[in-house]
């Protein structure tokens, strides 16, 4: 899990190669519940807060390269 604070170091290129891992992960972890096989039921909200907390920090570096 990643602080907000280390994500704004990060690029926005960084950041979204990142988000992509989340979601595929994500994607494997709803196919595990699914299916039955998921040992883990919490990385399931953890995952889904980092990816939100990734979305939030490209969304405000977008916003702050926008306002320049």
């Amino acid at each position: 899990m990643n602080k907000a604070s280390e994500l704004h170091s990060k690029s926005v290129e960084e950041l979204q190669g990142k988000l992509s891992e989340l979601k595929k992960e994500q994607f494997n972890l709803r196919f595990q519940q699914a299916t039955n096989q998921l040992e883990n039921t919490a990385r399931v909200r953890q995952v889904r807060r980092d990816i939100a907390r990734h979305q939030t920090v490209i969304n405000e570096k977008r916003v702050g390269a926008a306002k320049e």
